[in-house]
């Protein structure tokens, strides 16, 4: 009797939670107006369901050449140069070079770098860092440059990589859905002052650092030119 008891207790405890339940999911929401509550909700909002596949990925690299180049590498404080493979890490400021033995990957700082020689295309392109050098204005950090003259007048060319997040979440975002690494280039031509002068690569500009040599800039500098502008540029400093 007692066990039948403690039974009918238990059941009308429980009578009214399931009661409830079922009253709570008949006056719920269809399946169809589930879909549809579901699908309202922005799918990037906080408390959404939905997966952010929106990020592009990353776009650019930062090295110079993206693999690894026949190279020449001479350390500060050292004569020789060092046969091996590697490219420049121009945001990190580093080269990448391949272990001649171990065939391992390993970087190296730019502060212990004299000069680096890369044979690409034919063509053995110097590099060497801003290290001892001095520029008009002064530059944040030491970086890499490639000479392109010595002689009469030292003109050389830096490659920038600065890296730009990407902006695509919030009300007023740029919906720039990818990383980026920017290339820039900046030229510099080292006057009789023993400064290095930053140049456009245009009439006005190397009037400006150069006003005495007037004409013949304006006839060796054609904008509207399909040559090479950098050539344009080496072909008159040579006549300067």
């Amino acid at each position: 009797m007692r066990k039948l008891s403690l039974i009918i207790i238990y059941i009308l405890l429980c009578t009214p939670v399931f009661s409830q339940g079922g009253k709570l999911y008949q006056t719920g929401t269809s399946a169809d107006q589930n879909l549809k509550a579901i699908l309202d909700i922005a799918p990037y909002s906080i408390g959404g369901t939905g997966f952010d596949n929106r990020y592009q990925g990353v776009k650019g690299s930062p090295m110079l050449f993206d693999t690894l180049k026949n190279s020449f590498l001479k350390i500060k404080g050292k004569d020789n140069y060092i046969e091996l493979k590697s490219d420049l890490d121009l945001a990190g400021n580093t080269l990448i070079f391949r272990h001649p033995s171990t065939g391992k990957l390993l970087s190296l700082p730019s502060v212990y770098i004299d000069e680096v020689v890369i044979v690409t295309g034919g063509k053995h392109l110097k590099y060497r860092t801003t290290s001892g050098i001095n520029f008009e204005k002064e530059l944040a950090g030491q970086k890499f440059f490639q000479v392109l003259m010595e002689e009469p007048y030292q003109f050389i060319k830096m490659t920038d990589k600065r890296f730009i997040e990407a902006n695509y979440k919030g009300a007023y975002s740029a919906d720039i859905r990818y990383d980026e690494f920017e290339t820039k280039f900046r030229y510099f031509i080292m006057t009789s002052d023993g400064l290095f002068h930053q140049v456009q690569l245009t009439r006005k500009s190397l009037t400006k650092l150069f006003p005495d040599s007037k004409g013949l800039i304006s006839k060796s500098i054609d904008e509207r030119s399909d040559r090479n502008k950098e050539d344009m540029v080496l072909s008159l400093l040579e006549k300067l």
